[in-house]
C-alpha cells in the first residue's frame, strides 16, 4: 500500500496519494454556531471525522458552586437556549428531591404543560431550519409563524421570550394570569391546525426525501455506545423515553395520551419524521394538561421557602426528557446554601459525539444533511 501524507489545504485538490484535511467551522454556514469539524477526506469521501468542541464553554458547572440554590436556576436555564424551561425544570427537581419537598398539584400540572409547549417551540425551530440547510427556504417562515403563536402565551405567563426563569424551588414564580389557559388552548389549536404544512411541504418534497433517505444511518449499537438519546435515538429504533419509562411531573397520569415515536431506519429522514410526529404528540399532551388544570380547585402554585435555603448533606441525580434528549443534573451537597458540585449531562454533548462513527464513509455533500439531522444546540455541548 502506498504511504500517504496529510496536507492542510484550503480550496482545491491534492495529489492522488494525499489525504485532504478539511476544517468545517468554527465559523461556517454548515455548523449551528461555533462547532468545528475536522474531516479527513479521500477524494469526496470522508475517512475520519473529529468534532472539536469548547469554543463556547462558559464554565457553568464551576459557576454552580458559587451560586445559591435560587441563583443556579439562571445558569441552568441557558445551555440549550431552545429548551430554557426544561433546563430550569431539571435543576429544581434535583434540589426538591434533596429537600424531600412536595410541590403543589397546580405547580406539577403547570410545569408539565409548559414543558410540552417548550418542546414544541424547540422542535419547530429544527423543523424549519433543517430544510433550510438543504436548500428549502419556505419552511423556516412557517416555523417562525407557529413559534410566535406559542411564544406569545409563554411570554405572557413568564415575562421572558427565551429565558423564562419561571421555575422556582418549590413550584413556579407566580400563578397563571386570568384567562391564560383559554388563550393557551387557542394557540395550541391554531398551531395544530397548520402543522400539516410540514407534512406536505417537506415530507412531500421528493428532493428532500432524496437528500435524506438512506443517508447517515445511525445503528442502535452506536446509539447505546455513545449515550445518544431523544428523537435521534428513537429514529434508530431505541424505544426509550423518560416520560414513559421513569415518569416525573404529571406524565405518570398521561400514559393514555403519551405516545413514544420511533422509526427503524435510523437515517436523516427518520430523524426528521420522529421530530415532526413528536411535535404533534406534544400538542396533544399540552391539551391534556390544560384539561387537568381546568379540573383542579384554586390553590397555591409554590411552597414558601426560608430566606436562606440549604440542602441537606448528600447527593442525588435528577434526569428529564428534554426536547433534544436526556438532560441530567448530579447534585452533591455539603449542607451549605450553594451546591458542593453540580454536574450537567446534556443531550447534545452525547449526540454530537456519534458523528465520529456516523460521518466516515459518507460523501462531503451529505455531511450537511447528516449534521443538520443531529438536532443539537452548541451551548448544550459546551456546558
Amino acid at each position: 500500500m502506498t504511504p500517504t501524507t496529510e496536507t492542510m489545504v484550503g480550496i482545491g485538490g491534492a495529489a492522488e496519494s494525499t489525504d485532504m484535511v478539511l476544517n468545517i467551522g468554527p465559523q461556517h454556514p454548515s455548523t449551528h454556531g461555533v462547532l468545528r469539524l475536522r474531516l479527513l477526506l479521500d477524494g469526496e469521501r470522508i475517512t475520519s471525522a473529529e468534532p472539536v468542541i469548547g469554543y463556547m464553554h462558559r464554565g457553568a458547572e464551576k459557576l454552580f458552586e458559587a451560586r445559591d440554590y435560587r441563583q443556579i436556576i439562571m445558569l441552568a436555564n441557558r445551555h440549550d437556549w431552545l429548551s430554557a424551561f426544561s433546563n430550569e425544570l431539571g435543576v429544581v427537581l434535583a434540589v426538591e428531591r434533596m429537600l424531600g419537598m412536595e410541590v403543589p398539584e397546580r405547580a406539577v400540572w403547570t410545569r408539565t404543560l409548559l414543558a410540552e409547549l417548550n418542546r414544541v417551540l424547540n422542535h419547530l425551530m429544527f423543523l424549519g431550519s433543517y430544510p433550510l440547510e438543504l436548500g428549502g427556504i419556505t419552511p423556516i417562515f412557517y416555523a417562525f409563524t407557529e413559534r410566535e403563536e406559542l411564544q406569545h402565551v409563554m411570554e405572557e405567563v413568564s415575562g421572558g421570550r427565551m429565558h423564562y426563569m419561571f421555575n422556582r424551588v418549590g413550584g413556579l414564580k407566580e400563578d397563571l394570569p386570568a384567562g391564560w389557559t383559554t388563550r393557551a388552548r387557542a394557540a395550541v389549536a391554531d398551531v395544530r391546525s397548520r402543522m400539516d404544512r410540514f407534512d406536505d411541504l417537506v415530507l412531500g418534497n421528493e428532493i428532500f426525501r432524496g437528500r435524506t433517505r438512506g443517508v447517515g444511518v445511525l445503528p442502535p449499537e452506536t446509539v447505546h455506545a455513545y449515550g445518544v438519546s431523544g428523537p435521534i435515538a428513537r429514529a434508530s429504533g431505541v424505544d426509550f423515553d423518560l416520560r414513559r419509562d421513569e415518569p416525573y411531573l404529571g406524565y405518570g397520569e398521561l400514559q393514555d395520551v403519551l405516545k413514544v415515536v420511533t422509526r427503524q431506519e435510523g437515517d436523516c429522514l427518520a430523524r426528521f419524521e420522529c421530530l415532526l410526529e413528536q411535535t404533534h404528540h406534544a400538542l396533544d399532551l399540552a391539551d391534556a394538561c390544560l384539561d387537568r388544570l381546568a379540573e383542579l380547585p384554586p390553590g397555591p402554585i409554590n411552597q414558601r421557602l426560608p430566606k436562606v435555603l440549604k440542602a441537606p448533606e448528600g447527593h442525588t441525580y435528577a434526569w428529564t426528557e428534554n426536547p433534544l434528549g436526556i438532560n441530567g443534573y448530579y447534585l452533591v451537597s455539603k449542607g451549605e446554601k450553594t451546591p458542593y458540585r453540580l454536574k450537567l449531562r446534556s443531550a447534545s454533548y452525547n449526540n454530537i459525539q456519534a458523528l465520529v462513527e456516523l460521518l466516515p464513509g459518507t460523501l462531503v455533500a451529505d455531511m450537511v444533511a447528516i449534521l443538520g439531522s443531529m438536532f443539537f444546540v452548541v451551548g448544550d455541548i459546551d456546558k
